[in-house]
């Protein structure tokens, strides 16, 4: 049996592709998941059996040998992002905007501080 990583998997919809090393993808439908699984993982490590379909290479059979990869935990309770967030607002609407405004841009070193701190309410809403 092949072993491939998952490429993506739509649980809505009920199907999916996993890779299949040196050939064309493997497309995996939610009728061949083993019984209480619903949905795969991006990454996650499956073996397979297939066979050649009309659309190409389809699994008719998955064990699944992982988990995937973790998702990452949030670092922030929602409490505090969203006070990182109003705070982020306030300094965009009282520093950043009026600079910009007077066809200026922030200081290297404010600029630097002010992406840090989108970047990390990004991570966070993202995870």
């Amino acid at each position: 049996m092949p072993t491939g990583k998952v490429k993506w998997y739509d649980a809505s919809k009920g199907y999916g592709f996993v890779s299949n090393p040196g050939d064309d993808d493997v497309y995996v439908g939610s009728q061949v998941l083993p019984d209480g699984v619903t949905e795969l993982v991006p990454g996650q490590r499956l073996e397979y059996d297939f066979a050649a379909g009309r659309r190409g290479p389809q699994a008719l059979r998955v064990t699944v040998l992982d988990q995937g990869p973790r998702r990452a935990k949030h670092k922030y309770k929602p409490a505090q992002l969203a006070g990182m967030v109003q705070d982020t607002m306030t300094m965009l609407d009282t520093r950043v905007l009026p600079t910009l405004e007077n066809g200026r841009r922030p200081e290297a070193k404010e600029s630097r501080a002010i992406a840090e701190i989108l970047r990390t309410i990004a991570r966070e809403l993202d995870s």
